[in-house]
C-alpha cells in the first residue's frame, strides 16, 4: 500500500510521541457513554414509535431518533476496537461499518438543520403552506437524506476499501485498507461534509435568532411585558445553537488537518501524526455526546413527544402499582 508509512519509521515515532495519546482514554469514555445514550435513544425510539406523523416535525424527529438509535448501538463496536490488542479482524470491522457511523452523523445534522427550518417556516410564515411543511414531502426528503448519506459516503467508502486483511500483519488506521481511489474519495468526501457541517451550522443559527426575533416581537405587539417569557425564549435559542455548536464544532475543525497527514502521511513534526489522532477522536466523542442531548432536546422543543412521554410513563407507574399489589395479596395469608 502506497500510503503506508515504513514500519521502522512509525515503531520510532511512536515510542517517541506515546506521551501525547493514551489509547485507553477515548474507548474508556465511549463506554462510558454508551449506558446513557442506550438509556436515552431507547425511551425516544420507545416513544417515537407511538407517535403518529401527523406533522413534518413528527417525521424528521423520528428519522433524528432512528439515526441517533444506530450511532448507539455501533459505540461498543467502535470504543473496543479502538482500544490496544484489538485483532485485525475486529479493527477491520469497525473500518467498515465506521462507514455507517459517520454517514449517520450526518444523518443527525441533516435533521437537526430540517427541524431549524421547520420551526423557522411555521412561525415565520405560519399562514402559507410551503412545500417544506407537506407531510408526504418531508417523508419523501426524509428518504432522500438516507439514500444520500449511505449511498453516497458509506457505500462507495465500503467499496473502495480494496485491501485484503490477510496481506497485512498489522491494520494501524483505516486508510490502509484503502487504494489510491479509496484515499482521494475519502478525502474528498471529508471536504464536502465539512462544508455541509458550516452551511448547517449557519441555517440553524439563522433560523433560530429570527424565531426568537419573531417570538419576542409578538410579545411586545400584544402589549404584554412578560420579560419571564422573553428570558425563556432567548435561553432556548442560546441552548440549542449553543449545545449544537459545542458538540460539532470542534470535530470539524480539528477533521481538515488531520484528513490531510491521514491521507497523505506528511506532517511538521514526527508527533503531529498521533497528537492530531488523539484530537481527532477526542472532538469526535464529543460530538458524538449529541446523541445523549438530543432526546433531551425532543422534550424540550417537540410537545407531543413531552406528552406522550408523561403519558406513557405515567401508564407504566399504574401497572407497576397494579402488580406490586397484585403480588402483595397474593403472598399475604
Amino acid at each position: 500500500n502506497g500510503a503506508t508509512m515504513p514500519s521502522n519509521q512509525t515503531s520510532h515515532n511512536d515510542s517517541k510521541c506515546d506521551s501525547y495519546y493514551n489509547p485507553t482514554i477515548v474507548p474508556a469514555l465511549y463506554f462510558l457513554m454508551f449506558p446513557i445514550a442506550l438509556l436515552l435513544n431507547g425511551v425516544a425510539a420507545w416513544v417515537s414509535l407511538h407517535l403518529k406523523s401527523t406533522s413534518t416535525f413528527v417525521v424528521y424527529l423520528k428519522n433524528l431518533v432512528a439515526a441517533d438509535v444506530i450511532m448507539t448501538l455501533l459505540i461498543p463496536i467502535k470504543a473496543a476496537s479502538d482500544l490496544p490488542g484489538a485483532s485485525n479482524l475486529l479493527f477491520s470491522l469497525s473500518c467498515y461499518l465506521s462507514t455507517i457511523f459517520y454517514s449517520t452523523q450526518y444523518t443527525c445534522i441533516t435533521f437537526l438543520g430540517f427541524i431549524s427550518l421547520d420551526r423557522f417556516f411555521k412561525i415565520m410564515t405560519p399562514q402559507s403552506k410551503f412545500f417544506s411543511q407537506n407531510l408526504t414531502f418531508s417523508k419523501l426528503i426524509s428518504g432522500s437524506v438516507w439514500v444520500t448519506q449511505f449511498g453516497g459516503t458509506a457505500l462507495p467508502n465500503i467499496i473502495l476499501s480494496t485491501e485484503s486483511v490477510d496481506n497485512l500483519t498489522a491494520i494501524r488506521t483505516c486508510m490502509e485498507l484503502k487504494g489510491r481511489a479509496g484515499l482521494e474519495f475519502h478525502h474528498t468526501i471529508v471536504m464536502l461534509i465539512n462544508v455541509f457541517f458550516w452551511i448547517v451550522s449557519v441555517v440553524i443559527t439563522v433560523c433560530y435568532i429570527c424565531i426568537a426575533k419573531r417570538v419576542i416581537q409578538s410579545f411586545r405587539n400584544s402589549g404584554s411585558n412578560n420579560n419571564q417569557g422573553n428570558q425563556k425564549i432567548k435561553l432556548r435559542v442560546f441552548l440549542v445553537v449553543i449545545v449544537f455548536f459545542v458538540s460539532f464544532a470542534p470535530y470539524h475543525i480539528v477533521r481538515i488537518p488531520y484528513t490531510f497527514e491521514q491521507v497523505n502521511y506528511s506532517s511538521s513534526t514526527p508527533c503531529s501524526p498521533i497528537k492530531g489522532k488523539f484530537a481527532k477522536e477526542l472532538s469526535l466523542w464529543l460530538a458524538n455526546t449529541n446523541i445523549c442531548m438530543d432526546p433531551l432536546l425532543y422534550v424540550f422543543l417537540c410537545r407531543e413527544f413531552k406528552e406522550k412521554l408523561m403519558s406513557m410513563m405515567k401508564n407504566v407507574s399504574i401497572s407497576f402499582k397494579v402488580a406490586s399489589a397484585g403480588k402483595a395479596e397474593a403472598t399475604s395469608p
